[in-house]
């Protein structure tokens, strides 16, 4: 990305802040905190196994492959969220190349506050799919320890990235335009490409495939799942 113009680290933190209200997914912690972090890289390439374990513990499945999925589904929207959120609410594209994880949990931080001003049109699409799918979903997939279909993980970072899109849009009606534009765009680029579509322009969101969720006892089918019955 280094065509695109850098924003001072200022802007970009308060950016990351101002994102945070909207939602616990929206949160992403800047600078010094409390706790262990290692290097998102590393979590991808153990395939976030500390969180996988702990989500079938949890949910008491004996198909690792389920809590995989929901682990997956539950980073990707931590991904998704902060970045919609600053490019549609400060017109910024966050920095995530020295993103850490928690050691012992999902949270994410940024050491220090870095990112680039947000192009416009296509160039947008593209810079926001590479920096979500490409550089963080994709080498996340490939470190997963359970064999996970990639059409459902695919589906699940459609899934993650609509719910991140419906949350602005319901706190910020007024950019409608500009907030369905770049969510439809998005949904029509690689990988996300025929994962599901949008109804109505609330974006409720259905997808074509499932998180498997479902399958942990007592658990049921999503709302935006291809399993729901529709009348």
């Amino acid at each position: 990305m280094t065509s695109l113009r850098p924003v001072p680290p200022g802007s970009v933190a308060a950016a990351l802040t101002d994102v945070a209200d909207l939602g616990s997914f929206f949160s992403l912690t800047v600078g010094d905190a409390d706790g262990e972090w290692r290097p998102i890289g590393d979590a991808y390439a153990a395939g976030l196994a500390h969180l996988v374990a702990e989500r079938a513990a949890r949910y008491g499945t004996s198909e690792p492959r389920v809590a995989a999925s929901i682990v997956q589904l539950g980073h990707a929207a931590r991904l998704w969220a902060p970045v919609l959120g600053c490019v549609l609410l400060h017109g910024i594209v966050p920095d995530l190349g020295g993103l850490q994880q928690q050691a012992d949990g999902p949270a994410l931080r940024l050491p220090a506050p870095r990112g680039w001003r947000a192009p416009s049109g296509d160039a947008l699409t593209h810079v926001v799919y590479r920096l979500v799918m490409d550089e963080h979903l994709a080498p996340l997939a490939a470190g997963l320890q359970v064999k996970v279909a990639a059409g459902l993980l695919h589906g699940n970072a459609a899934s993650a990235m609509a719910e991140a899109a419906r949350d602005v849009l319901r706190s910020h009606p007024d950019l409608r335009t500009s907030i369905t534009g770049l969510a439809v765009d998005l949904l029509g680029t690689g990988n996300l490409r025929g994962r599901g579509e949008f109804a109505g322009p609330d974006l409720a969101f259905r997808r074509r495939s499932c998180c498997l969720y479902y399958r942990v006892p007592g658990g049921r089918r999503c709302t935006d799942c291809s399993l729901r019955k529709t009348r």
